[in-house]
């Protein structure tokens, strides 16, 4: 409370200091006034004492020169003495150095009281040389000859009565002298008086005007700071006003309930928000009770809080913290509110209540409208994945606790994509809603459906056999064959492939049981769709379908911890009049987690059927660019003229891919002439046209091309005049067995005839010894690769230990 208390008193010293001190200065004007005054009367009444002694020493002189008698003398050299030690003391002020300490003593003897000498100094130190003082100083100094003559005389006329009994003309003659001392001393004394009597009344008058012009400048200075006062007070009024009145037009406009109680806990304010909140009764709340009008009941515990007014005017309870309640309005029914309440204190003095009601009616909707779209797909209203995955999850743990089976659906709609791509998104979404209806006809209101994305549906069936669980997935798919589709007065045959699963243990986990419907699923796409597959775990089909998924797994762990890595295989030119240099082809290789080489046809397929071809074939290119660059920029010796690079079928036919190749070159800045794209003669006549374009936009380039596998498929010839390859890679099966097999050998024949004819090159795998590189010669083959020319060996910078001068893998992966 002394940290609270502070500013107001520094505040109040700010306010009081300015009287104060025009107070202290008019006190210290009014003091040195007086005190001025009192200095000034202490010379008057010196002066005062002064002439009295001359003049009672004039008289006493006279009498002792009358009468001889001895008491008259000391009398008159007691009244010497006061004008006396007066010219003592001013001679010792009046000294190069003062003696201050002689002329105190001195006035002293002159009779001034101890009090005044302080200021006779002062003054006389100081202002003898102001005006009207110095007349006066100048007439006390006239003084000092007649009264050093009078102290002389004095001492005449006792030597004169100490030789014996004195004439009536001797008497005479010392009393004319002294009468003569006495009218010769008076003007001087007179003058003296006058001039101090002037002075006195000419600092009075100055020191009056001093003290009203202060008082003057005192007050004008105290009325100043009073106006600036009161124009303070008024802009504080006029600010606290207006901020009342922003604070009463604020709380009027926040939509939030702003209800003010006294310590009694009777409503003292209600903003219209509150008004509104409380309803009807609101209108004569005011001094009522609070807890008369509502009542507040716990969220969580159901249960009414009571005696909350009392704990906050108390300092209790929800201070500055939101607290979910009911609020209860009688018969206005119950608003789900947040309540915030704090006391109000003023001075450290508890002056009520303020309670803040926020009506939690449309973010309690919001909530479970959010909610309820987290769990749930959008479009057809069924649960979505991850609420499935849920539900599931806890069925499975149910299978722990209770003895009882349950099935799991994988529902993939057939030819869906066809819906989408001719017809617009507008009737796949119309068909996915058809489907959703049609499937919950046949559900007990127990089961789950759930759309999983896309064209993919779940169904968990509780308590379920296995046989039910196969005749609920008959009926599934032949609802959805029997409802069909029609769009625009275009009908499609819709049809449903099922995998089912039957769950009776808790053995598996959820990422097994959903791969295990996922399987049963696919295998009724691959066997002719429109069917229900059940998983059986011995099932061959199933057991490569989860290898193929384990690679899926390996394959990604293999690109992110870089463990893909590249060969190279030598090709030679078979006619020694070639002269355009060693070729080599790139090949891919895993090392698996013991770091053993994996060939590509362990994972290739898995990454064709998972669709991560594309992903592979731009680490290849990246890593092979990036390497060539190297042995480019280090010597451009060592390397291969040409180098062949493998690409899937699926990156043929991606658009963004020869885009992503133009990067790379324009990356690693390596020639085009140097790169030679091969693919399988089965890609490109799949797609023709694709293949062509992509041929003819990197030819631009100057890249080459081959077409590997060539030979594999005899209907292939009608469509070579359309692909614009530079080489045909002969089929190795054909040429590893060419001198036992003269069908083999013909093919090998006919194929570089036909390569001769169209101005192509010929290159044959799997030359695996001379007598089969020797018969390639005979037959004119341009082109040898095999284990006779070469095995596969590391290509430079793939990974890291086995080139540790610079680690490309990792800078370009």
């Amino acid at each position: 409370m002394k940290k609270a208390r502070f500013p107001c008193d520094m505040d109040l010293i700010k306010r009081i200091f300015p009287c104060a001190l025009v107070i202290v200065i008019q006190m210290f004007i009014a003091y040195a006034s007086l005190n001025m005054l009192s200095i000034v009367r202490a010379y008057v009444a010196g002066e005062s004492r002064w002439s009295k002694g001359q003049k009672d020493a004039v008289y006493f002189l006279t009498r002792y020169a009358d009468t001889g008698d001895e008491q008259y003398f000391l009398r008159y050299l007691d009244a010497l003495a006061a004008p006396m030690g007066d010219l003592s003391g001013r001679v010792a002020l009046e000294q190069p150095t003062p003696d201050v300490s002689l002329a105190t003593q001195s006035f002293l003897q002159g009779g001034n009281h101890p009090d005044d000498v302080p200021g006779l100094i002062f003054l006389f130190l100081h202002f003898r040389d102001a005006p009207y003082f110095e007349e006066a100083v100048a007439s006390w100094k006239a003084t000092d000859s007649p009264l050093l003559e009078l102290s002389a005389l004095g001492g005449s006329v006792r030597a004169s009565l100490a030789r014996g009994p004195v004439t009536l003309d001797e008497l005479r003659s010392l009393k004319t002298r002294i009468y003569q001392f006495n009218e010769h001393m008076t003007p001087f004394a007179v003058a003296f008086s006058e001039s101090l009597g002037t002075g006195s009344r000419a600092v009075r008058n100055i020191l009056t005007i001093v003290n009203f012009i202060t008082a003057a400048v005192l007050i004008s200075l105290l009325g100043w700071h009073t106006r600036i006062l009161l124009v303070q007070r008024r802009r504080f009024e006029s600010a606290l006003k207006g901020e009342q009145e922003r604070a009463q037009i604020t709380l009027a406009s926040i939509g939030d309930a702003v209800i003010r109680v006294d310590m009694k806990g009777r409503i003292q304010y209600l903003n219209p928000a509150a008004q509104r909140l409380i309803g009807p009764i609101a209108a004569t709340a005011q001094g009522s009770p609070l807890t008369s009008l509502i009542s507040l009941v716990d969220k969580t515990t159901e249960e009414e809080r009571d005696g909350l007014i009392t704990a906050l005017l108390a300092g209790e309870g929800i201070q500055g913290e939101a607290q979910n309640d009911i609020l209860l309005r009688g018969c206005s029914g119950a608003v789900p509110v947040s309540l915030v309440g704090t006391r109000v204190d003023i001075d450290g003095e508890a002056m009520g209540a303020v309670l803040v009601f926020h009506d939690m009616t449309y973010e309690q909707e919001y909530i479970e409208r959010l909610s309820w779209q987290a769990s749930h797909d959008t479009l057809t209203g069924l649960a979505n994945r991850r609420e499935f995955e849920r539900r599931l999850e806890k069925g499975i743990q149910g299978l722990a606790e209770h003895r009882a089976q349950h099935a799991l659906m994988f529902l993939d709609l057939d030819q869906f994509k066809i819906v989408n791509d001719t017809c617009g998104h507008a009737a796949g979404d119309q068909l996915l809603r058809k489907v959703t209806e049609s499937l919950l006809r046949e559900l007990r209101k127990s089961d789950v459906l759930a759309r999983l994305g896309g064209d993919e549906f779940g169904v968990l069936l509780q308590d379920c056999a296995p046989e039910e669980g196969f005749r609920v997935a008959e009926r599934l798919r032949r609802s959805v064959e029997r409802s069909g589709f029609v769009w625009e007065g275009r009908p499609f045959n819709t049809t449903i492939s099922i995998g089912l699963v039957s769950m009776a243990t808790s053995n598996a986990s959820l990422e097994e049981t959903l791969r295990a419907a996922d399987m049963a699923c696919y295998l009724a796409k691959e066997n002719g769709r429109n069917r229900v597959e059940a998983y059986q775990p011995s099932d061959s089909d199933l057991l490569r379908r989860v290898r193929e998924m384990a690679w899926v797994q390996r394959i990604h762990e293999g690109l992110d911890k870089m463990r893909f890595c590249l060969f190279a295989q030598r090709i030679i030119p078979l006619n020694p009049r070639d002269n355009s240099g060693e070729h080599a082809e790139l090949l891919l290789r895993l090392r698996d987690e013991n770091g053993r080489l994996v060939p590509p046809n362990s994972f290739i397929p898995a990454a064709e059927r998972y669709g991560l071809m594309p992903k592979i074939d731009r680490w290849v290119v990246c890593n092979a660019f990036a390497n060539l660059a190297r042995l480019t920029h280090r010597s451009g010796a060592g390397r291969p003229a040409i180098c062949a690079i493998n690409i899937s079928g699926v990156s043929v036919g991606d658009r963004e891919f020869v885009g992503y190749i133009r990067e790379q070159f324009k990356a690693h800045g390596i020639p085009p002439a140097m790169i030679c794209f091969e693919i399988t003669e089965t890609a490109a006549i799949s797609n023709l046209e694709k293949a062509d374009r992509f041929i003819r936009e990197l030819q631009e380039l100057g890249c080459k091309f081959s077409l590997d596998d060539f030979g594999t498929g005899m209907s292939s010839f009608a469509y070579l005049k359309r692909l614009p390859v530079n080489s045909l890679k002969i089929d190795g099966s054909f040429v590893k067995n060419m001198l036992n097999d003269p069908t083999d050998r013909a093919m090998v024949e006919m194929v570089s005839r036909l390569a001769g004819a169209m101005g192509k090159r010929t290159i044959a795998e799997f030359v695996e010894n001379e007598e089969i590189l020797e018969a390639l010669r005979e037959i004119g083959v341009d082109y040898a690769q095999g284990f006779a020319i070469g095995t596969p060996q590391p290509f430079p910078g793939c990974y890291a230990h086995l080139d540790e001068e610079e680690d490309l893998t990792s800078q370009v992966a």
